[in-house]
Order: structure tokens, then sequence, then C-alpha cells
């Protein structure tokens, strides 16, 4: 073997424990996604056991990640990757009176999101339940919001953060002015 294959195979066992704890799963529901043994499956996180190419693709499959990203040495490098302000996506919700700028990747959309959203005097963003076990954590930034989630309400200022459930009806409304928040949502 080469250097470059040690390095690999080296790197393969955290890269594959990084990916699946990224996914939130265990190492029961890596092996019922890819029908690798959970056993199999613990022994190559630990470097115990070298996969063959066909359990590694069945693997990469269940976790949802790039096959060749994995083996790549260069992707273990240090590195820091930047989404410029003028390259940020942004939602303009006239009837609603906020623009919703979109902070994660795309490959987060239904795990783990993150939004910055502004609201023009009196915009609401309301919103029908998500799936089940979703959770908001919104801090206010500017202005003060006024947040619903089911029959719950409260207020908030600058620098307040709620947490709440969004698998029921739930809504953000700028309560005296502009308002500005940073929104985080996790699915269930």
């Amino acid at each position: 073997m080469t250097d470059t294959t040690d390095d690999i195979l080296s790197l393969l066992p955290s890269r594959l424990k990084e990916a699946r704890r990224a996914q939130g799963l265990s190492l029961e529901a890596v092996a019922n996604l890819s029908g690798v043994s959970r056993s199999m499956v613990s022994q190559i996180e630990r470097g115990e056991s070298s996969p063959t190419i066909a359990t590694l693709w069945n693997l990469t499959r269940a976790l949802q990640v790039d096959f060749a990203g994995l083996l790549d040495a260069r992707a273990a490098e240090d590195r820091i990757d930047v989404l410029r302000a003028r390259e940020v996506p942004v939602i303009d919700n006239k009837s609603a009176k906020c623009s919703i700028a979109i902070l994660s990747p795309p490959e987060d959309v239904g795990g783990h999101e993150v939004y910055d959203i502004r609201f023009a005097p009196q915009g609401a963003l309301v919103s029908a339940p998500h799936g089940a076990g979703t959770v908001e954590q919104l801090t206010v930034l500017d202005g003060s919001v006024e947040v619903t989630s089911g029959a719950a309400q409260d207020r908030l200022l600058p620098g307040d953060t709620a947490r709440y459930p969004a698998d029921v009806a739930h809504a953000i409304t700028a309560t005296e002015g502009a308002a500005r928040v940073f929104l985080i949502v996790k699915s269930g």
C-alpha cells in the first residue's frame, strides 16, 4: 500500500463516525439503513475492520455522504466554508411583510435549518405544523416579536431567546415596528 492509501484508511473510521453522528443516527439505525451488521459498523468505526467496497458503498448511501469525498484525503484539511452575504438566498414574502435569508446549506433542509428573518412593521410569519418533534429556537436581534406556538404566546425583546414546539401551528409577529430574528429549526 502507498502512504496515500494508508492515510485514507486511517481517516475512514473517524469520517464514517462523524457522518453517522452528523445525521444523528445510532449504530443500529445505520445497520438497518445500510444492511451492514451493527457489529461490523462498530468495528469499522473503531478501525478494527476494513470494509469492502460494497460495504463502504452501502454505508455511504445510508449516511447520505459522498463516497469519493469520504475517501479524499484533502477533505480532512482545515477549512472554512463561507457563504458570502451576496450569495445568501433570500425569500421576500411580501404578503407576510418579511424577508427570509436562508443561512443553512441546502442539504440541511428537513434537519437543522438556520434563518435570518427581517419583518416590516406588523409583519407576521404564520406556519402550519411541521413534522412531529420539530422545535424552533428564535433569538430577537432587533425590535420586538410575539411568538405563538399552539395556545402558548409570549412577547420577546432584543436578546431574548425562545424555544418552542413547531409541530403545532405557530407564528412570529413583529409587534412594534420592524424586527429582526435569528431562527433555528430542528426537525424531530
